[in-house]
């Protein structure tokens, strides 16, 4: 009986450590699931002002701007007419500028639209599972990915329009 007692507290120890050494390793080295330049951008699941769910796979073959923002970030409201003007010059061109919402309830973001008159495709992210996928930190941050998917750019902090011009015309030479 005392040699059992002692084998299971040996196996609980040993859990114990290699738990402590997983806990250990994971904080020094670190995971790597942020994305990066060059790596295939993250897939997404959100719904749209549109009521309709989207996804990253539905703008396939098409060059993308995923723009991380909210109406409580005073540099994502000011980039707002550079990313809609964006759209209408670039969307013709098969150049599609999503704004991805981060953590506010549909009713704001319905009154800030309306008021700003944003039309290209905005999409809620309440909980915020995309912003861990694509390992949004401060915001504004903005993707920049290519047709086949893979991420060209990433800007962290306000655009301006003469930026935004300039790498979507990367972005779609990139192609």
């Amino acid at each position: 009986m005392g040699k059992s007692k002692k084998s299971v507290q040996i196996v609980i120890l040993l859990a114990i450590i290699l738990v402590g050494v997983y806990a250990v390793a994971t904080v020094v080295f670190g995971s790597d699931e942020v994305p990066k330049v060059g790596q295939e951008a993250a897939d997404f699941e959100l719904l749209g002002m549109d009521g309709s769910v989207h996804t990253m796979s539905e703008y396939e073959g098409k060059a993308r701007v995923i723009n991380f923002w909210g109406t409580y970030c005073p540099p994502c409201v000011r980039e707002m007419p550079a990313l809609q003007a964006q759209w209408e010059k670039w969307s013709s061109q098969g150049v599609e500028i999503i704004g991805i919402n981060v953590g506010e309830n549909k009713m704001t973001v319905e009154n800030f639209v309306a008021q700003t008159g944003v039309k290209f495709p905005i999409l809620m992210d309440p909980k915020r599972d995309a912003v861990a996928s694509f390992g949004v930190g401060p915001m504004p941050t903005t993707f920049f990915v290519t047709a086949s998917g893979k991420i060209d750019h990433i800007r962290i902090g306000e655009l301006d329009l003469n930026t935004l011009d300039k790498q979507i015309e990367q972005l779609v030479n990139a192609k």
